[in-house]
């Protein structure tokens, strides 16, 4: 899927005109386990959590009154950089994968939602839009694969066969997971104010320099969207 598929509707400019996503694809690459590194990178993540300042960090909270305004409550169902800072405290975050692994330490060492997706398994093209309600949502409860909707006016990623991650950036699906096999991945790192668009394309930066480093014949684009416009969103 090329990163011209990828788009952010203007409903959620609407919303939050200060979103952005850095969407990175990255081909011709090989997932596996974890390994020794990508340990350690999740051990200095959970460190620098723990070395913080006391509080709600400003992004976590931009993040909070997001969810707030579409009607999610966050203390119930947290964005995904809040629910790893919560783990990463208590040295408790997941070892899933080398990929995982990877954009998940540079979530909670830059304070920032990044999501990972096989990007071979989309269908069509992948959208930021609200909710109508009819969306299905393929995950696990319990250890049970079910199919779940989205609320209507609720922030999901979508594409043609429905959610690929409910609540902006909550929950992942299965469908679209980056597993040991996948080869293709798209990365999506989001940002609202007061997080300066520098520091995500730094973000950015460590998660390709760390993508090159182990694969140097692999193939990466990357593009923020939505565009800034005047007096938007653009610091």
């Amino acid at each position: 899927m090329p990163l011209h598929a990828v788009s952010v509707d203007d409903a959620i400019r609407e919303l939050r005109p200060d979103f952005r996503v850095l969407a990175l694809r990255v081909s011709g690459i090989r997932n596996g386990p974890s390994t020794p590194e990508s340990e350690a990178w999740l051990a200095e993540a959970e460190a620098k959590t723990r070395a913080a300042a006391p509080g709600v960090h400003p992004h976590i909270a931009a993040w909070q009154d997001a969810y707030r305004q579409f009607g999610a409550k966050p203390q119930r169902t947290p964005s995904s950089v809040e629910a790893l800072w919560q783990r990463a405290v208590k040295g408790a975050l997941p070892r899933v994968n080398w990929l995982v692994d990877l954009y998940n330490a540079v979530s909670v060492s830059h304070v920032l939602p990044v999501g990972g997706e096989d990007a071979g398994r989309f269908a069509g093209d992948l959208r930021l839009v609200r909710a109508t309600g009819q969306e299905p949502f393929d995950t696990v409860r319990e250890g049970v694969a079910v199919v779940e909707h989205a609320s209507p006016g609720e922030v999901v990623w979508a594409d043609d066969l429905g959610v690929t991650c409910r609540r902006w950036n909550w929950r992942q699906g299965t469908r679209t997971r980056l597993t040991e096999e996948s080869t293709d991945a798209l990365f999506l790192l989001e940002r609202l104010e007061p997080f300066p668009l520098a520091d995500l394309e730094a973000a950015g930066d460590v998660l390709v320099q760390a993508l090159a480093a182990c694969f140097p014949a692999a193939v990466i684009e990357r593009r923020i969207l939505p565009s800034p416009v005047s007096g938007a969103g653009a610091r």
